[in-house]
């Protein structure tokens, strides 16, 4: 039986906190680039409509840049591929300041904003590749160092959108966007000087050219994590009309922050106790716990009871989100790790953006708790379908990732 592997050891990794440190000032401003933007454009269109589609279309373009962004990493390595994009996302970034404080049309906007998401660089997914090469691949070392990433990512998330809004109402509309661009470029390059944790370059083989998508776990995981970002982007729009509804608006915040501090505490959890049962059986679990939370959410009374509904909620976040990422890494082969991540991160954008639409819709049509029908729904839409196809998400044996030295790394077993 595998030792217990706690976050005492796991940051004691060597070279752990070279990369963690830069990681974690380039991640930040993930989740400013759709605020930040919003405010922005907002304040020189003085439209929702349009600040909120430049915005969709940064997320959307995001979706769709992400895995090709992690295929070239696990094909060229990490740097070679961050640093253009580096260079690419703040220069789109920049651009897209320029174009909106100068009145330029509105067209413009959608393409920096289109290049903006497309460009920006994959740091989380780069992180766990790391991980899984500083610690051999060891599955109880992986498990906590996932869970030590997903609290990491509610961190991130919590954090951005202070960060951006209080530099646009503070300092100026495009504070946000500019510090968004100079944070992501600084500690992304200080991330990618770090190349001696970076995972090595692979040479190519049949297995693992296969893109990570073309493994049918893989694909029920996507699917799966689309049902969990609908979740987020459901529950910060129904949250803050449920609050603007009882005349409460900015209690909004505490509420979605007590949903997030219900997964922070579940993560660290989480990722301290030595898991007997597999990542899939606890995949299952908390997906379904996920269910069960998110179908009472339309029948709270009042915001005090559903900010506990929401902490409960966000109990189950995390541990679903650690066992997914754990368990994709089983399902495709050393070439495509961190394409795999990226997917799985994509696809809870995508969900995010779909479940925000969605529920501003039945907002409109019936109210805050018409609102919440759309995470209830979206958990148990993926549920279903992982309860369904879990069969899929056994490792083959031409997968399993087995440890082994530094000097040779990681390979399927086969």
């Amino acid at each position: 039986m595998a030792r217990p592997f706690g976050y005492g050891a796991l940051l004691r990794t060597p070279g752990a906190w070279t990369f963690l440190l830069p990681a974690f000032v380039a991640r930040l401003p993930y989740a400013m680039l759709g605020l930040g933007t919003v405010l922005l454009v907002l304040d020189t269109t003085h439209s929702y409509t349009t600040a909120g589609a430049v915005a969709a279309v940064a997320s959307i373009t995001q979706v769709v840049g992400a895995p090709l962004t992690g295929r070239l990493a696990d094909r060229h390595g990490q740097a070679p591929v961050l640093l253009p994009c580096l260079a690419v996302h703040g220069g789109s970034v920049v651009t897209l300041v320029v174009l909106a404080l100068s009145g330029a049309p509105v067209w413009s906007l959608f393409v920096a904003a289109g290049v903006a998401g497309a460009s920006l660089p994959q740091i989380g997914a780069m992180v766990r590749a790391r991980w899984l090469h500083a610690l051999d691949g060891r599955p109880e070392a992986v498990s906590s160092a996932f869970a030590f990433e997903s609290v990491t990512d509610e961190l991130t998330f919590v954090l951005g959108p202070v960060l951006a809004t209080t530099l646009c109402t503070v300092i100026a509309p495009a504070a946000g966007l500019t510090v968004e661009a100079a944070l992501t470029v600084l500690g992304g390059l200080a991330f990618a000087a770090q190349r001696r944790t970076a995972p090595p370059v692979r040479a190519a083989s049949a297995a693992a050219s296969a893109p990570a998508l073309s493994r049918p776990g893989v694909r029920l995981l996507v699917v799966a994590l689309l049902g969990v970002g609908s979740v987020f982007g459901a529950l910060q729009v129904s949250i803050t009309a449920a609050s603007e509804a009882v005349g409460q608006a900015g209690l909004s915040g505490v509420v979605y922050g007590l949903f997030a501090a219900g997964s922070v505490l579940a993560g660290t959890a989480f990722g301290a106790i030595h898991w007997k049962r597999s990542p899939r059986f606890r995949l299952l679990v908390a997906y379904g716990a996920l269910v069960l939370g998110t179908s009472t959410l339309w029948a709270m009374p009042n915001l005090f009871t559903l900010a506990v509904a929401a902490f409960c909620c966000g109990l189950a976040i995390a541990p679903t989100l650690i066992s997914a990422y754990t368990l994709v890494e089983t399902l495709v082969d050393a070439g495509a790790k961190t394409e795999a991540f990226t997917w799985l991160t994509g696809a809870i954008g995508l969900g995010l953006a779909l479940g925000s639409t969605a529920a501003g819709r039945l907002i409109d049509a019936h109210g805050a708790a018409g609102g919440f029908l759309v995470p209830a729904a979206g958990a148990a839409l993926g549920f279903a379908a992982l309860l369904t196809f879990r069969g899929l998400l056994v490792p083959s044996a031409g997968t399993r990732t087995v440890a082994t030295s530094r000097r040779e790394p990681a390979h399927a077993a086969h």
